[in-house]
């Protein structure tokens, strides 16, 4: 494949050997599905009493999995061996902890296709989303690889103190924090576990991984990438099982120093508030959700607003923190819209994921195809009116899965609560405005402020720009319209609710956020400077006067 580059931007027309590369993993994984994984403490495959059996929202019937369900226990297992594996690890010079985050990134990229068909199976992603997930996560562990590198380990000199008789020297060096907890959710399990991680690695934390337990396999896979790249006994331990228990006990743990979680508000938030229940404050890292507007204005090329609508509303079900939910069209143009991106909708294939027509795949569970009906209920109980979709799918196939229709909703009043709420599902809102001003109010009322999109003139862009609150913005981009984030390209992260930290994964400020700074100053007496000065210059004419001797006696 060279000459191609696959990131959420270019997967639209990917080569045939990508499709063909897919599809025998695909096969090949069929055959053997169902085999048990042990959770993985201070380097040790480890199995609890209790199983649960991970199945596929392709078709239920699939076991794909037995995975552990771990216990409080367990947790202070996996924080104990971390905990003992710090004082090495941190004090690796950080160009080895680079190498050998860079080659758990190649090995990543060497299983990609393999890698990528257990994503689709486990999450029902397509299959370009699927393989953009695994690249993404080797591109998100080689950027805070290259970030340690360009700073040179982030040891920084800093300026001298004006003092006479003294000489003093001052270094900035950021340093590790210790244990480090990484919570990633179902929708971007590589990604959000991987991205996290390999900072947190390079910066010399040792980490405890706990994932969602719908797609506890595919981490499982990502955990054994840093194993097999020789990534030291206990630096990295995974723990799976409800969050309720094990997740909980991981937070409460005061022998947790830093973390990260991608996730919901309200988990994220008591999360925080748990958090900060401590001797001390601690760091942590939150991704949170999401309500994305994107904006269209009579000025807009259609056809780019309607491709890079649909696609940012109904990738991965719409099941993305990024997802395009709303949309907010001039009132000049709304009806030509309307009916561009109708057509385009109505033509999405959905289906199994690993099959190369679809688009939609199943939504990840039971809990989410219910909330999907419950939703669409409401809509229509509000006079929403649906544009496309607004039912599940039945017969065949889908009697097996979680499949749910792509769903434009249009007359729903503003005032409705579904234009604020966050609903994780195949459902966008349209809605129609005078003008851009009334569209940029109505895009920022709300608590978060992660994504948002926007389609006009080139003065309209900068308007924009300049007024939309939040941390990842596109303008008249159809590869789409408020999603496809990439690490050195375009850094993800929120404002708002949707983010703690201000700083963007993938970006040149992200890295820092798993160290703390530490100053070292040293001081020397000016006396004892020149002393040693003159020391050193006596030296070297004495060793220039041996020299000279020894060349004279050999002659």
């Amino acid at each position: 494949m060279a000459g191609f580059k696959l990131t959420y931007s270019t997967m639209f027309n990917p080569p045939e050997a990508l499709h063909e590369g897919f599809d025998k993993a695909v096969a090949k994984l069929k055959q053997n599905l169902g085999k048990e994984y042990g959770m993985f403490i201070d380097g040790k495959d480890v199995f609890s009493d209790e199983k649960f059996d991970d199945h596929s929202p392709v078709n239920t019937s699939w076991t794909l999995a037995r995975m552990q369900k771990g216990n409080a226990l367990h947790a202070r297992m996996a924080i104990e061996a971390a905990r003992k594996a710090f004082p090495a690890w941190s004090r690796t010079p950080w160009q080895k902890r680079v190498a050998l985050v860079r080659k758990a990134a190649s090995l990543i990229e060497k299983r990609i296709f393999e890698l990528g068909a257990a994503m689709a199976l486990e999450v029902g992603k397509n299959r370009m989303e699927s393989l953009g997930d695994v690249q993404e996560t080797a591109d998100l562990m080689y950027w805070p690889a290259q970030m340690m590198e360009d700073n040179n380990g982030f040891i920084k000199p800093m300026g001298k103190d004006p003092l006479t008789a003294f000489d003093s020297t001052n270094v900035s060096v950021l340093r590790p924090y210790g244990v480090w907890l990484v919570i990633s959710p179902f929708n971007f399990p590589f990604a959000l576990t991987g991205g996290p991680t390999g900072t947190a690695l390079v910066a010399g934390n040792t980490v405890v991984i706990k994932p969602a337990s719908d797609t506890a396999w595919i981490v499982r896979l990502y955990v054994e990438c840093l194993r097999d790249a020789g990534i030291p006994n206990g630096v990295v331990n995974f723990v799976t099982g409800p969050g309720s228990t094990v997740g909980q006990a991981l937070v409460d743990s005061p022998d947790v120093d830093g973390a990260t979680f991608t996730g919901s508000f309200d988990v994220g938030m008591k999360m925080y508030r748990d958090f900060a229940n401590r001797n001390y404050v601690r760091p942590i890292v939150l991704e949170l959700g999401g309500k994305n507007p994107a904006i269209v204005s009579r000025n807009a090329n259609l056809e780019d607003a309607a491709t890079g609508i649909y696609r940012s509303a109904f990738g991965l079900q719409g099941q993305k923190c990024s997802a395009a939910s709303r949309v907010l069209v001039e009132e000049p143009v709304y009806d030509e819209f309307i009916a561009k991106i109708k057509s385009k909708v109505d033509s999405l294939v959905i289906g199994d994921p690993t099959e190369r027509a679809t688009y939609i795949g199943p939504v990840v569970n039971q809990n989410s195809y219910n909330e999907f009906k419950n939703f669409t209920e409401e809509i229509n109980q509000a006079g929403g009116r649906f544009l496309t979709g607004g039912n599940v799918k039945s017969g065949g196939m889908y009697d097996y899965g979680y499949y749910c229709e792509p769903t434009l909703v249009t007359n729903l009043p503003f005032e409705h609560r579904l234009w604020k709420h966050e609903m994780f599902l195949p459902i966008a809102t349209i809605g129609k405005v005078k003008n851009l001003d009334e569209a940029m109010s109505i895009a920022n009322d709300v608590n978060y402020g992660l994504t948002a999109g926007f389609y006009g003139s080139p003065k309209e862009t900068s308007w924009f720009f300049d007024n939309i609150q939040a941390g990842v913005t596109y303008a008249n981009r159809p590869q789409g319209a408020t999603t496809g984030a990439w690490p050195g390209f375009q850094p993800f992260g929120g404002w708002k609710g949707s983010g703690s930290s201000g700083k963007n994964g993938g970006g040149y400020y992200y890295a820092q956020l798993y160290m703390h700074e530490q100053i070292q100053t040293l001081v020397k007496h000016a006396a004892v400077k020149k002393a040693t000065a003159k020391k050193k210059v006596a030296k070297k004419k004495a060793t220039k006067t041996s020299s000279s001797q020894r060349k004279k006696s050999r002659k």
